[in-house]
């Protein structure tokens, strides 16, 4: 039986068309024998927006969990997210609902074992970034703390704090005592939990 494939396309402003990315999708379906059951297009949204500025590629992601395709076709990675983080996101996702992903210009195609494998170290590359970011922001934070930086929020100055507790005393209400303090209503609600614990 022909697999059933959606193909997704997208540009980043209203002047550029799809047409193209479209049309050879299309010719690549045909030649792999699949029904082209489903198209969807963004018009003028960038790919950095998330699922939810971007309609058709929210639709997309609804109808694989739904199944309504088994392939999903797009021509190039950049067209699907920005980041490896989003595109391994997005594969984790359809993965598990057993759709499969063909990337025209990188030659990805996971319905094949080595197209398999492939998204098999994305996801090692991705966990590899992860890891990466965060023992880079572990470093700052180390190196600020050596230079003698504080880290976290400002403490609030003692005599703001009691004029806090003097107000909330008097009954007025957090918002009240926030814009009469001129701090935000979380560090009025800070003050007076760490005083009545």
């Amino acid at each position: 039986m022909a697999k059933r494939v959606a193909i997704y396309s997208r540009v980043s402003t209203d002047g550029q068309t799809t047409d193209n990315q479209t049309r050879e999708l299309q010719a690549v379906a045909d030649r792999h024998g699949w029904e082209v059951v489903a198209e969807f297009t963004d018009h003028g949204v960038s790919g950095a927006k998330g699922r939810d500025k971007r309609p058709q590629f929210d639709q997309l992601i609804k109808g694989a969990i739904r199944r309504d395709f088994d392939v999903i076709m797009a021509w190039s990675v950049d067209r699907l997210g920005r980041s490896l983080q989003d595109l391994v996101g997005f594969l984790g996702e359809i993965h598990a609902k057993g759709v499969d992903l063909y990337l025209h210009q990188q030659g990805v195609d996971t319905t094949t074992p080595a197209g398999k494998a492939l998204f098999q170290m994305l996801g090692v590359f991705a966990e590899f970034e992860r890891s990466m970011i965060q023992e880079r922001v572990k470093a700052g934070l180390s190196r600020a703390k050596a230079q003698g930086k504080k880290l976290g929020r400002p403490k609030t100055a003692p005599e703001v704090e009691q004029r806090i507790l003097a107000a909330r005393a008097e009954g007025l209400s957090y918002h009240r005592i926030a814009k009469q303090e001129g701090v935000g209503v979380s560090v009025v609600q800070r003050v007076l939990k760490e005083t009545a614990a």
